[in-house]
Formats: structure tokens, C-alpha cells, sequence
């Protein structure tokens, strides 16, 4: 399965890219499957997802737990806390 990934703020700035398709391996069932896999994959992943309980997600437009599964969905966003005043 396809996956969009969008990435934003510091967590883009770490990656080094806006934005990535990349294929959902095999057992990623969730968003923290997913980030997890990301930060195994390559030293730009292990630095912006050293800390993955910083990490917020949105699939589909929808704000999400890591929890949740990923399912059918065709793009995730992640992003770090965003704080407002």
C-alpha cells in the first residue's frame, strides 16, 4: 500500500523534506507502527523521531492517536505539539 507522509515544522526540517510517498511495510498497522518505522529506517528518521511520544498525527484530516490504525488511509501527517497565545 501507498502512503503519503507529510511532515511539518521541526519534524520536516529534521527529515530534510516536506513530504514522502512511501510503501506501508508489511505489519505497520498503525501510526506508531509507521513512525516507529520511519525512525529505524535511516539517521534523518532516528533524529526526528527520537522522541515519538512528541510526535502528533492526522490521517486523512483527522487528528489522531499513534494507536490508531492505519487502515485504508492514503496520507498521514506528523507533526510535532503545536501550542498557541
Amino acid at each position: 500500500m501507498v502512503l503519503t507522509i507529510s511532515y511539518f515544522a521541526w519534524v520536516r526540517e529534521r527529515m530534510g523534506v516536506a513530504g514522502e510517498e512511501v510503501v506501508l511495510p508489511a505489519g505497520a498497522a498503525t501510526v506508531g507502527d509507521l513512525i516507529a518505522w520511519l525512525a529505524a529506517r535511516d539517521e534523518r528518521g532516528a533524529y526526528a523521531f527520537r522522541e515519538p511520544q512528541r510526535i502528533r498525527a492526522a490521517l486523512g484530516g483527522s487528528m489522531v492517536g499513534v494507536d490508531a490504525a492505519i487502515g485504508d488511509a492514503n496520507e498521514v501527517a506528523l507533526f510535532p505539539p503545536v501550542t498557541g497565545g
